[in-house]
């Protein structure tokens, strides 16, 4: 036997039986499972089973009632909302009767129109007549609001403004000169003593057909704006205050030579609000800076007038907010022809 084995040997010879007894003692004795004790079972209760089964058809039988009225609910109001709608788009098709089905176009003279209501009906209103051989009328009014009161009293400004007196020896007539047709139309206007503060602007004017002379006369209305064909404008700054404010306002003319080739811009204020400025426009500098719509149609006025206001239109509809208008937008083009 090899020398390490035997001590090896020699030293598991040498543990006293003893020493092994005491610790085959002391090793854990595995203690046999004790089963869990039973959990009595609850009795059987059909009368509370019942009870609660009745309890939950009761809430259901209620929300099924608040469905069905909430339903009758919304089928009222949606029948409510068509109707409406349908009036409101009776009262469209009714205003745009009112608006001229096509533009004079008198000698040297010219009319273009762009009318966009921000809704079903606008507060704006514009016409153009001719009034005899030699001269046609100009109108446009933008009552102060939205909506259907403001059209309506866009129809009231329609029906009272007046542009001719009849001689009451049935001798003729004699046309008003811009300033006296304001001046009737105000009255009229604080005749009618309203029950609510309802203001206009307006304007109105006429051209001669023949020689290109303007006069107008405003009443709170933008000032019309002369475009020359070197690019350069003249605004038409004749005062006047609005209509229905001041009783016996008077309202001063301004009159204006055009030459062939020149537009006459009337506008309502929605074109301002239509064209949002930018940066360059709105930066400080010594000149008055020139608004957005405007920079518009200069940059346009080599077009003939019909095609400058389509591509202006297509400008206005590009837009931030064109689909949700905030205002109306009223464009009238007058342009002198050699």
């Amino acid at each position: 036997m090899p020398p390490l084995a035997a001590a090896l040997t020699s030293a598991a010879g040498a543990v006293e039986p003893h020493r092994l007894s005491a610790l085959a003692a002391a090793a854990p004795v595995p203690v046999a499972a004790q089963p869990a004790a039973a959990v009595p079972a609850a009795p059987f209760n059909p009368a509370a089973i019942e009870h609660q089964v009745e309890s939950v058809l009761r809430e259901v039988e209620a929300l099924r009632d608040e469905l069905d009225l909430m339903r009758r609910r919304d089928d009222a109001l949606n029948t409510y909302l068509r109707k409406m709608d349908d009036e409101l788009r009776l009262a469209a098709r009714l205003q745009q009767d009112f608006l001229p089905k096509s533009m004079p176009q008198v000698g040297r003279v010219r009319f273009h129109t762009l009318f966009r209501p921000a809704g079903y009906v606008s507060g704006d209103l514009y016409d153009v007549t001719r009034l005899d051989e030699r001269r046609v009328g100009f109108y446009m009014a933008d009552a102060v609001g939205h909506g259907v009161p403001a059209a309506l009293l866009t129809m009231f400004i329609k029906h009272a403004l007046q542009t001719k007196e009849i001689d009451p020896s049935g001798k003729g007539y004699r046309l008003l000169e811009p300033g006296e047709t304001l001046r009737r139309l105000n009255e009229r206007l604080i005749d009618q003593n309203l029950s609510h503060s309802t203001f206009a602007t307006a304007l109105y004017g006429t051209i001669d057909v023949e020689t290109l002379q303007v006069s107008v006369a405003r009443a709170g209305h933008p000032h019309p704006i002369i475009v020359r064909t070197d690019g350069t404008t003249e605004a038409l700054r004749a005062e006047g205050s609005l209509l229905g404010i001041f009783p016996d306002e008077a309202y001063p003319q301004y009159g204006a030579q055009l030459q062939p080739g020149d537009r006459l811009l009337i506008y309502t204020d929605g074109l301002d609000v239509a064209f949002a400025e930018t940066e360059s426009s709105c930066a400080s500098s010594a000149e008055v800076p020139v608004p957005r719509w405007q920079e518009e149609v200069l940059r346009r006025r080599a077009l003939p007038g019909e095609r400058l206001l389509a591509d202006f239109a297509e400008a206005l509809d590009a837009e931030t907010g064109s689909l949700r208008p905030k205002d109306d937008v009223t464009l009238v083009l007058v342009e002198a022809v050699a």
